[in-house]
């Protein structure tokens, strides 16, 4: 379990093919003190298990799975990544709660300035507008975000200075692929709602029915 509050960048040193599948290397920007083997980290908001620490660089394996619906599969040599580490147990939660399994990605539309904030406009396909709402929280990279508007197909969230200097958010350009998380709250009100709406009919046949209708 994540924030979304991201603890610092890091670069990535090396991406290895594996079939369908790919290992990554990331050296922290920050000092990521006692690295544990088999540990969660969110990369770019995508939960990722921490396989090796050799000369202060981590090594990540990502399933076929994992690259069909993050931006993990774009990766490569050089570029920046969002990571934090996984939340611990009685820690303060300073973002939203963030499970680290992204739902889609989305595409940068636009990046305006207001003042010294960015206002920052993300497509994604129609189908996830029924998990986010106005004044919700999403998470894109990682980055635990207040919704400003939504519509059917975009959300715009406004991003502060201080958000903009110690994310990725500052390298993002137009037409780039965004991982988004929806809130994990309202997918659970949405699947609670869906199966109660589907649950399957209670029988009416009975002992009242059989006598009803002449059968004793």
């Amino acid at each position: 379990m994540f924030t979304g509050l991201i603890e610092g960048l890091g670069e990535v040193v090396a991406v290895e093919k594996l079939g369908a599948d790919i290992r990554l290397s990331i050296r922290p920007d920050f000092a990521f003190h006692n690295p544990v083997l088999g540990e969660s980290v969110a990369v770019n908001g995508t939960c990722l298990t921490v396989e090796t620490v050799q000369n202060s660089c981590l090594t990540f394996y990502a399933s076929e799975e994992t690259l069909s619906c993050s931006n993990i599969s774009l990766l490569a040599a050089k570029k920046k990544v969002n990571l934090e580490r996984a939340l611990a147990l009685g820690s303060r939660l300073g973002g939203h709660l963030v499970s680290g399994h992204i739902d889609t990605m989305g595409t940068v539309k636009s990046i305006q300035n207001i003042g010294q904030s960015r206002c920052i406009t993300i497509e994604f396909a129609r189908e996830w507008a029924k998990y986010i709402i106005p004044k919700g929280s999403v998470a894109l990279d990682g980055i635990s975000l207040t919704v400003n508007t939504c519509d059917f197909d975009f959300l715009t969230v406004n991003v502060i200075p201080e958000t903009w200097k110690v994310t990725t958010i500052a390298t993002w350009s137009k037409g780039q692929k965004i991982n988004i998380e929806t809130d994990m709250i309202g997918k659970y009100i949405l699947r609670s709602q869906y199966l109660e709406n589907n649950k399957p009919q209670k029988s009416v046949i009975n002992e009242d029915f059989l006598r009803e209708n002449g059968f004793f």
